[in-house]
């Protein structure tokens, strides 16, 4: 399943409606539907503010379970390279006003999915989260 949309913050709530749709049809547990929503909402907003400085731009979303028993969503957009992998882990044992900017989102991310990829393919940015649906 596959939707496209345009990548602005009017687009979230469908995004979110989407991709949350296929989790419940896969039965994950609701704990892990609010990690799944945050991490999306973490993803896509990085996109919507950061990808398209020019605007215009789409983001496509797919969900689909691998294995039987990993829910797999990816989002590509057109968008300036940018691998959300690269961002260091922001140094939490530091005091607020030292702290840099940024990064808290991209934390989020990866301790809420289980699995977080990012390859450049055919000019697009693919960000792959991947939450495992039943313990191994």
């Amino acid at each position: 399943m596959k939707i496209t949309l345009p990548a602005r913050m009017e687009s979230l709530q469908e995004a979110t409606r989407f991709v949350l749709s296929h989790a419940r049809a896969e039965n994950l547990p609701g704990g892990r539907m609010t990690d799944i929503e945050l991490g999306l909402e973490e993803a896509l907003v990085n996109i919507f503010q950061y990808a398209y400085p020019e605007g215009g731009g789409e983001v496509e979303i797919s969900c689909r379970i691998d294995e039987g028993r990993k829910f797999i969503i990816e989002i590509s957009d057109a968008g300036i390279p940018f691998d959300v992998l690269s961002v260091a882990e922001p140094d939490l044992s530091l005091a607020l006003e030292d702290r840099q900017i940024g990064g808290l989102g991209v934390l989020l991310i990866r301790k809420l999915m289980d699995d977080v990829t990012y390859r450049r393919e055919r000019n697009r940015n693919v960000l792959t989260l991947t939450v495992i649906k039943t313990p191994s």
